[in-house]
């Protein structure tokens, strides 16, 4: 790997003069979803990562107050907030929201079985349809659809989940774009993409609007796309 690096500086520095660098191929595509052999493989590979990084926090609190805001504001004559987050690990996003107001009413899932060691947390595999929660959430909140291997099939369900008037909010930066996605976060897309590949998803069954802003934990711009639903059931088209 040493010798790996070093034959790309060289290469990488003879070609700055003539306005040109290399880089991965993986890192020149919009779009990337890494392939396993299984569903298995998939879930194995999520709680390995999952327990190993059991106490890291990718989400930031000014992103999270962002994402309260919007909440408050579209819902702001009701009691009570209903929704989910999902993929949130150690259980700091559901926990952040319920804290930043009393009305938002915030449970969280991840994969793996340390989810039930967390407040408010369920274990619970994204992509998997809960009668319970079909048509019922006022909003889903998202920073995971980078550790999705069937991202369009996770949103379809997240979109299933909410009711009529409901909103998914799908936080995005540069890191869950190809370059960033590996084993560990299957899948990858350019946030300046995201609404393409949603629109080819879902095309008019769905309104999408975005805000941006800097996180203040790492200092990327995070990308908060808000998704709504213009029908009922909203169907994947491909």
């Amino acid at each position: 790997m040493p010798l790996k690096r070093e034959f790309v500086k060289l290469v990488s520095k003879t070609l700055k003069p003539l306005g040109y660098k290399a880089i991965r191929e993986k890192d020149a595509l919009d779009y990337y979803l890494h392939e396993y052999s299984s569903y298995e493989e998939y879930r194995d590979v999520q709680i390995h990562f999952n327990k190993q990084k059991i106490d890291q926090i990718w989400a930031d609190q000014k992103t999270l107050e962002r994402v309260g805001r919007i909440l408050l504001q579209e819902y702001s004559e009701k009691t009570e907030i209903n929704g989910l987050c999902h993929g949130t690990r150690n259980g700091f996003e559901q926990n952040f929201l319920r804290d930043f107001s009393g009305k938002i009413l915030a449970i969280g899932t991840d994969i793996s079985d340390t989810a039930s060691d967390y407040e408010n947390s369920i274990q619970w595999d994204f992509h998997d349809v809960n009668e319970d929660w079909t048509g019922t959430k006022d909003f889903i909140y998202t920073n995971s659809l980078d550790q999705s291997w069937q991202p369009k099939v996770a949103v379809e369900t997240w979109l299933a989940q909410l009711n009529r008037e409901g909103m998914l909010i799908i936080e995005h930066t540069d890191a869950h774009g190809p370059m960033g996605a590996s084993e560990m976060d299957p899948f990858g897309v350019r946030p300046t993409v995201m609404p393409y590949v949603l629109t080819m998803w879902f095309g008019t069954q769905i309104t999408i609007e975005h805000s941006v802003d800097q996180k203040d934990n790492n200092g990327l711009d995070a990308w908060l796309f808000v998704i709504r639903k213009n029908v009922e059931t909203v169907k994947l088209l491909q």
